[in-house]
């Protein structure tokens, strides 16, 4: 799995987060994902962007799932 580099308004959120909430993203991110981050050489800041244009990404599948679903539902 090749990662690509995290859009520069991700590495500025990245760079405006508390202490606190950088650990707690860190926790979030899947083992795999950081074996790979370490073994392509992304910094801490371009891997904290890239795990949180993930949870973007999925939040925005997640919604369109229960969109679906809730439309399903009254239908």
């Amino acid at each position: 799995m090749k990662i690509s580099t995290p859009d520069q308004d991700y590495i500025e959120n990245a760079r405006r987060l508390t202490e606190e909430e950088t650990e707690r993203l860190q926790s979030r991110m899947s083992e795999k994902l950081t074996r790979q981050l370490k073994k392509e050489k992304f910094s801490t800041l371009e891997a904290l962007a890239i795990q949180l244009q993930r949870e973007d990404e999925q939040l925005k599948e997640w919604r369109q799932a229960f969109r679906k679903n809730s439309e399903k539902e009254k239908g």
